[in-house]
């Protein structure tokens, strides 16, 4: 099934090969020309484009090796000077660089399925599920950029855990982070787990934590992270501080272009209606002429009426709400499921609450979600809230009128097959009147996508604010889909917190009962 998912969506991929591109694509173009034409000490100083080379040196290395086929396509494109170079032979190789590639992807996905003991659950529904993910299609094949890969990395590295390969697990996640430095929000559940279930092996007592063991499992665990970092930085040595800031541009601002569904879309949006609000009163306020934030397109910007948030700020909420879910995991029993949930629970903290969050990074807790949807009723049922909203929320970023009918037909279908699907698999909690698994308040918040769409591609128009509030519609999206999103991580949190770790059928667990 999976060889055969894979082979039929890559036909989509292929079609979409001269779709619509954004200064993502660019970017990249910008990065193999970096990488080929420049010596490594002065990759992370080039700045010739705005394009400027910021994820951690494994990227670089990656685009460097693509960069070597490159030119067999087209040599102008690593040129540093030829800025939005998009000659045909640069499109055609940029797509099916990212298409090949993808096969990482497709590996991860075997090695998860593979993995685990559910019958056709894991042979059929979780691997369709996985491999036809929209918000990858529309991320990476249209939007353009290399998601699949580093989803794959993660995927393996869940796929170890799940076998109690911990040592390799742990391998591929720290190169997945010297990949793409956002992953790091994903780090503190391996941390904990690892912590629990491979260095501290068995009761947690005084004489089991000081034994010889326990500390050859720690420097183990130690040696295999820090070794994989030093190989990475190693060639950078001389100039770390420049790498670093590259990584974490903290002048960036609290949002992101396109504001993601999160915490701080509300946030805004509450600012804004206070400050509407107050102006109409007569009040004054000392940042009112600031109206950067409402269009959502201006990287900085200072609150009117609500206290400006800091990156301390963002860093401490985020922490502070992963912590239960950290205590949680340490004292669950070992199953590879609670690691899992406790990731889900983590990224999508970060995801609501972290500094400039990339509407994107939702998928760093749909995917690994994906896997739960077949273990229990619940994993499902907020997996379908939250990958229905999180890949809607994507849609503003294919915004040209051309991609409208494509990006719907690939959110309909895929949305239609995971409710299809998981409806097979839980046939006996369906309710009367109300979506498969969902009850009538969430059916609601679903099918109130469709006003939202309405809205946002006629209603607008109709009203005569598209010149007047052009960036309305983002916000409407935004917001709306911020809900669910919030709605989706308060009753997962929960749900895991009270969860008493009961057991999920894996290779390394085969007489357990699915959940």
């Amino acid at each position: 099934m999976i060889f055969t998912a894979t082979l039929l969506t890559s036909c989509v991929k292929f079609l979409l090969i001269p779709a619509y591109r954004s200064t993502d694509f660019e970017v990249h173009r910008n990065w193999l020309a970096i990488t080929h034409s420049l010596p490594i000490n002065k990759w992370y100083f080039e700045n010739t484009s705005q394009w400027t080379l910021d994820y951690p040196p494994l990227f670089a290395w990656f685009e460097y090796v693509l960069s070597v086929f490159a030119r067999f396509f087209d040599p102008k494109m690593l040129i540093i000077n030829h800025i939005n170079y998009s000659s045909d032979q640069t499109v055609l190789f940029q797509r099916l660089s990212v298409i090949l590639t993808d096969l990482v992807y497709a590996f991860g996905i075997y090695k998860c399925c593979s993995a685990l003991q559910n019958g056709w659950r894991k042979d059929v529904v979780l691997p369709i599920l996985l491999v036809t993910n929209c918000g990858l299609l529309m991320l990476d094949h249209i939007h353009f950029q290399y998601n699949g890969i580093m989803y794959g990395i993660l995927l393996i590295s869940i796929a170890y855990m799940l076998q109690g390969k911990h040592l390799l697990s742990a391998f591929w996640f720290t190169v997945l982070i010297n990949m793409k430095h956002i992953y790091i929000y994903l780090g503190p559940p391996y941390f904990i787990y690892l912590l629990r279930h491979y260095c501290l092996k068995g009761p947690l007592t005084i004489k089991n934590i000081g034994t010889k063991e326990t500390l050859k499992r720690v420097f183990c665990l130690a040696s295999l992270v820090l070794s994989v970092f030093v190989v990475t930085f190693l060639p950078f040595i001389d100039h770390i501080p420049q790498v670093l800031s590259r990584l974490f541009p903290f002048k960036r601002g609290l949002c992101h272009a396109y504001w993601a569904p999160n915490f701080w879309a509300i946030y805004n949006t509450v600012d804004k209606i206070l400050l509407i609000t107050g102006k109409g009163l007569g009040v004054k306020f000392a940042n009112s002429s600031i109206a950067a934030m409402t269009g959502g397109l201006v990287q900085e910007f200072s609150h009117s009426v609500l206290p400006s948030i800091s990156p301390l700020v963002t860093l401490l909420l985020t922490a502070l709400f992963m912590i239960p879910a950290m205590v949680k995991l340490f004292f669950l029993n070992k199953q590879p499921s609670n690691f899992i949930r406790c990731m889900v629970v983590c990224g999508l903290t970060s995801f609501l609450f972290g500094w400039h969050v990339h509407e994107k990074a939702i998928l760093m807790t749909i995917i690994p979600l994906s896997i739960l949807s077949i273990t229990r009723l619940t994993d499902a049922r907020i997996f379908l809230i939250l990958s229905t909203v999180g890949h809607y929320s994507l849609f503003p970023l294919l915004f040209p009128p051309s991609l409208l009918p494509v990006k719907v037909l690939l959110h309909l279908l895929y949305s239609l097959y995971a409710f299809h699907s998981l409806y097979k698999t839980y046939p006996l909690s369906i309710c009367s009147y109300t979506l498969p698994l969902l009850n009538p308040l969430e059916s609601l918040y679903i099918l109130g996508l469709g006003i939202v769409f309405i809205y946002e591609n006629v209603i607008h128009s109709l009203l005569g604010l598209k010149d007047q509030l052009p960036f309305l519609p983002l916000i409407f999206t935004s917001v709306y889909c911020s809900v669910g999103i919030m709605y989706s991580w308060i009753i997962y949190y929960i749900y895991f917190l009270k969860y008493n770790g009961v057991h999920v059928r894996t290779k390394t667990n085969k007489t357990n009962k699915v959940e």
